[in-house]
């Protein structure tokens, strides 16, 4: 039975597809965008993280994991959460040492039988509101072969499938998970190659060409576009996107406007956001942006 790094099972969302959905977050993902809200995802082992207005300080953590790196931050020693995989035996030591739950660790290796009984235990609200389960991240498909067994076994209870991706992954790859999915949303972050690659360690001609592929392909694609100051918000950009889509297919599109909610994610992981400081965008903010698409016959909404 396949496994996977499972970093949360989010129940009763309504943005993640139609419907009443159970999301299911998989660790793990080749792109380093600088607006990520989940850093946690990015890393496919379990991570630990510390939270520093419940640490007292009292070095218990340490004591338990003799052999692991310390930090030492707002005059607190405890481990230096970069230096241990959160699955690590000293990692597991620390975390029950600590008696303020300041250290925890984020992601768990689940299986396909775990992971589908939680989404079955909602399984009347799919029915009766037209939802289902979606995969999401992260990158879902980088963890192709569970991806796999978990969309046939719920394709055999009936349920409805959705994932949310960013499409960088080889095409025999998402080809093959697209096939037994019922809706896709897809991430076009940009079309502009250098752009891909200086602000999310991306290539441009592995996600468009499947995105391409899918919006031919497949029959429910939405394809989807975070809007980062400094990186795709000016009307030139969209002016550039709506044009790519409506080649490639499409007429519709859906912002989803930038949101710093993650900043805090990264200070408990200990790494830097480079983000710090912008202003969050509203859907008031982009009206312009919107009807930029629009103008090009895209029907863009929020």
């Amino acid at each position: 039975m396949q496994t996977a790094t499972v970093f949360n099972i989010q129940k009763f969302s309504l943005d993640d597809g139609p419907g009443i959905r159970t999301v299911v977050f998989l660790k793990g993902c080749p792109l380093r965008c600088a607006w990520c809200s989940n850093p946690e995802s990015q890393q496919r082992a379990p991570q630990l993280e510390w939270k520093e207005s419940a640490c007292v300080g009292c070095g218990a953590c340490l004591a338990a994991a003799p052999n692991a790196k310390a930090a030492n931050r707002a005059r607190k020693r405890h481990i230096d959460v970069r230096a241990l995989r959160g699955d690590a035996p000293e990692a597991k030591a620390a975390v029950a040492a600590c008696p303020t739950h300041a250290l925890t660790c984020t992601g768990e290796t689940k299986t396909v039988d775990e992971v589908l009984h939680v989404c079955l235990q909602d399984q009347p609200f799919y029915e009766d509101s037209g939802g289902g389960v979606t995969l999401s991240g992260g990158e879902a498909l980088t963890w192709p072969d569970f991806c796999e067994e978990l969309l046939v076994r719920l394709r055999d209870k009936g349920i409805d499938t959705c994932i949310e991706t960013e499409a960088h992954v080889p095409a025999k790859t998402f080809q093959r998970i697209a096939m037994l999915l019922d809706h896709m949303l897809i991430d076009l972050k940009h079309i502009d190659p250098a752009k891909l690659r200086d602000h999310a360690s991306a290539r441009a001609d592995l996600m468009l060409e499947n995105l391409r592929w899918a919006l031919v392909h497949h029959p429910d694609v939405l394809p989807r576009t975070p809007v980062i100051p400094g990186f795709n918000d000016n009307l030139e950009d969209a002016r550039a996107m709506a044009r790519w889509l409506l080649d490639a297919g499409s007429t519709r599109v859906q912002l989803l406007p930038f949101h710093n909610y993650g900043e805090t994610k990264y200070e408990l992981l200990g790494m830097p956001y480079s983000m710090h400081g912008t202003q969050n965008l509203h859907p008031e903010d982009l009206e312009q942006y919107r009807q930029t698409y629009l103008n090009e016959g895209i029907e863009a909404f929020f």
